[in-house]
């Protein structure tokens, strides 16, 4: 098992670059980079789309060329200024003259703006990001590992909360459904949680906000943040009640399309293992219902269900972490990349997907683990021999 681990490990890196390459190149193709959203934000026109048509040279580059043929928006704006722009965000360096002494100056005469080429740049970036320097910001005045750290917990802490709730609820409801599989209560629930599932993330969101958060009828729990005002003065059990008072909606949100799909695998299994031999034998032989149920059916019904928590974590701290996080004013990881995208911060969305490629990769390690912990009989690396 220690070399299966050790080559999941080490796919970890050409992964990364993989992952970090697609999306690198992806942005070369969106129109309007950073240096565009700062030319519309101080030409007051909105939204960087509405000035620059087609896209220009340079759509998603951010960087490179000069004057009104690459920031079609620039009316008025100097040339000197552009430059410093590209030179501050990395899209150009200064290339002087040899034998000049001093620092590289854009006004020195010696001294001239040479573009970065775009293949130059990704192979910088990787080799900061080896080095755990993700830059700096570009709208925010601080550092991408600085605001990654200050954002992440509040991810993990919704796709945590949300993923133990979700097992905690649909594990014994899926094993009562599998015992009374045919009756009523089967049929009634099968039915409310595929209304459930029915129901997307967001719009369950939005009904919360609206009756319990003082939308039109309750304000039972507050409208936005994690943590109250005065939560530096509250005491230990205080912080601990002000702290589940405020994740009490957003985890409720980001949970509830998990019951359905977690209820009936643990019903399946159940029911898949109930039909086995060695249970029918437990049970002439006078072994009690609770006994068959939990000592010997529970462990193997059990190993696709427990295998699956990093996987269900994973898919809340993916799927639902940019939505909820906005609904309900939660300063995360999902709502960071979100806006870095609108924003075209280059540093951030590169940061958190690096991140979440790391999140995600190592999360797929651990699945794997778990599988073994369950049941000791899986033996990954003597499958792939």
């Amino acid at each position: 098992m220690g070399a299966y681990i050790l080559r999941r490990l080490l796919l970890i890196i050409p992964t990364l670059i993989g992952i970090m390459i697609i999306n690198f190149t992806l942005t070369q193709f969106v129109p309007g980079g950073p240096i565009e959203q700062i030319i519309a934000q101080m030409e007051g026109e909105g939204d960087v789309f509405e000035t620059i048509s087609g896209g220009g040279e340079d759509a998603g580059g951010g960087g490179g060329g000069g004057g009104d043929e690459r920031y079609l928006g620039a009316r008025g704006l100097p040339q000197d200024f552009l430059d410093s722009l590209e030179l501050e965000m990395g899209f150009a360096r200064l290339v002087c003259d040899t034998g000049f002494q001093g620092e590289p100056d854009l006004d020195a005469p010696e001294c001239a703006k040479e573009e970065i080429p775009i293949m130059e740049r990704f192979f910088i970036m990787m080799g900061n990001y080896m080095r755990l320097d993700f830059g700096e910001s570009y709208f925010r005045s601080i550092g991408v590992f600085e605001l990654v750290a200050e954002k992440l917990p509040v991810s993990i802490t919704l796709g945590l909360w949300s993923t133990l709730i979700a097992y905690i609820v649909s594990i014994p409801l899926g094993i009562k459904k599998a015992v009374k599989d045919g009756s009523r209560f089967d049929t009634w629930t099968s039915g409310f949680i595929i209304v459930a599932y029915a129901i997307p993330g967001f719009l369950f969101a939005i009904l919360l906000l609206v009756v319990f958060a003082g939308g039109s009828y309750f304000q039972w729990f507050p409208l936005r943040g994690l943590t109250s005002d005065n939560w530096e003065d509250l005491s230990l059990i205080g912080k601990v009640l002000d702290y589940f008072w405020h994740i009490t909606l957003p985890v409720l949100a980001s949970t509830i399309a998990s019951f359905a799909t977690l209820t009936l695998l643990t019903k399946n299994s159940f029911l898949d293992e109930i039909k086995k031999q060695y249970v029918v034998t437990a049970r002439a032989k006078g072994v009690a219902e609770n006994r068959v149920l939990y000592g010997h059916v529970f462990r193997n019904a059990m190993l696709i269900v427990i295998a699956g928590f990093p996987s269900l974590f994973l898919g809340v701290f993916f799927g639902g972490s940019v939505i909820i996080e906005t609904l309900f004013s939660l300063d995360g990881l999902g709502r960071l990349g979100f806006e870095a995208a609108l924003a075209r911060d280059y540093p951030v969305i590169f940061g958190t997907l690096f991140v979440f490629g790391i999140v995600g990769l190592v999360v797929g390690i651990l699945s794997d683990l778990m599988y073994v912990f369950v049941d000791p009989r899986i033996d990954f690396e003597g499958r792939e021999t």
